[in-house]
């Protein structure tokens, strides 16, 4: 039995289709030519489709590296936030990686059971907790930034230092619009 992509683990589990039309019996274009080659050069010129790609591609060495750490992408970027913004408060953290409320309460428990993270009172906010690591944490993201570090430079490897530079700017001026 084959692993699942890292696709497939990211994508929603979705309901069954249910169709009442008969299955189509027609070859593809590409198993018609006998070539075994998919033209995906219209695909190519899209934006997402290249992003969503390279984003699998990073994800799959992400996941395999931070396993150690028992670390998903959301946990380190919360854990990231937290390291360099010691304070920092739930509803900050959802704003900066726009997530709902609710889905980070569960994150900031699980880190928090985990020994990672610890609630101090807000020093300006009466109603606020400010979220910080512990030594524990502390020392534990440290090797997953080192990690996270090195497996970006892998990843790259095929791009100069001035050209991944160029490409992180663009990519963040396509969702700070």
């Amino acid at each position: 039995m084959t692993e699942p992509s890292v696709a497939n683990t990211l994508r929603r589990p979705r309901a069954a289709r249910q169709s009442s039309a008969p299955a189509e019996t027609s070859a593809s274009p590409a198993t018609a030519t006998g070539s075994g080659e998919v033209d995906t050069r219209f695909l190519e010129t899209l934006l997402g489709y290249n992003a969503r790609r390279a984003a699998l591609s990073v994800i799959g060495v992400f996941l395999q590296r931070m396993e150690p750490y028992g670390l998903r992408p959301v946990d380190f970027s919360v854990l990231s936030l937290i390291a360099h913004n010691p304070g920092v408060t739930s509803r900050q953290i959802c704003a900066a990686l726009e997530i709902l409320p609710p889905n980070l309460v569960g994150m900031i428990k699980s880190l928090q059971k985990r020994g990672l993270i610890e609630r101090r009172p807000h020093p300006t906010d009466r109603r606020a907790q400010g979220l910080h690591l512990t030594s524990t944490g502390k020392r534990q993201y440290q090797e997953a930034e080192r990690t996270a570090s090195q497996l970006e430079q892998d990843v790259a490897r095929g791009l100069t230092a001035s050209e991944l530079d160029t490409l992180n700017s663009l990519l963040r001026k396509v969702y700070r619009r």
